[in-house]
């Protein structure tokens, strides 16, 4: 076959292969990464296979057990669902960046303090979402279980105050995290030594 043509083998084949990849900069826990990779790749790959990050898990795939929560541009993303391609400038926060050198971070602390793991497996997401939630509380963000008095006030311009974080408003912004041992309320207590 005629290594020019578009057929199989051929140059046609090749240059779609160049257009599958692309290069990008992800900024990880403070260092920017350039990496060149295809275009089917998600955050949670390639912080696993080709950055060597492998706090974040993959559990289901799908974005519903939590396991490969981080922290995108201030936000907690399930990583799996995330295209890294559509993310290039982005910066994410693993559970290996929340510790500030030899000190954990308050959460990683609090989990450790309150026995909030068993297994382990899913506890690195479980870190990275209290970490992100105590941002949306603190931003005013509320949930399903906010009452409803606290939303009833017409928005004026001023400042959000931060949400208030009972067990059940813990509960229900954690529930996109599962954890298969069910250490559910050791968690829910780490999380309520930590918030404000």
């Amino acid at each position: 076959m005629d290594p020019t043509s578009p057929g199989e083998g051929g140059t046609g084949h090749v240059l779609a292969a160049a257009y599958d990849r692309s290069t990008l900069t992800l900024h990880i826990n403070g260092t920017a990464r350039t990496l060149t990779l295809d275009h089917r790749t998600t955050v949670l790959d390639a912080l696993r296979q080709y950055l060597g990050l492998t706090g974040a898990k993959k559990g289901c795939d799908h974005g519903q057990c939590g396991a490969c929560t981080v922290i995108v541009d201030g936000r907690r993303v399930n990583s799996c669902l995330l295209f890294a391609v559509a993310h290039d400038g982005a910066h994410v926060t693993t559970v290996e960046g929340l510790a500030d050198r030899d000190r954990l971070h308050p959460v990683q602390q609090a989990f450790l303090d309150r026995d909030a793991l068993q297994c382990g497996y899913c506890t690195p997401g479980q870190i990275c979402s209290a970490v992100g939630m105590l941002g949306e509380a603190a931003d005013g963000f509320p949930s399903h279980a906010t009452p409803h008095d606290d939303l009833a006030a017409p928005y004026d311009g001023a400042p959000v105050p931060p949400a208030s974080l009972g067990r059940e408003e813990i509960r229900e912004r954690m529930s996109g995290n599962l954890c298969r041992c069910g250490a559910y309320p050791r968690i829910v207590e780490a999380i309520e030594d930590v918030a404000p």
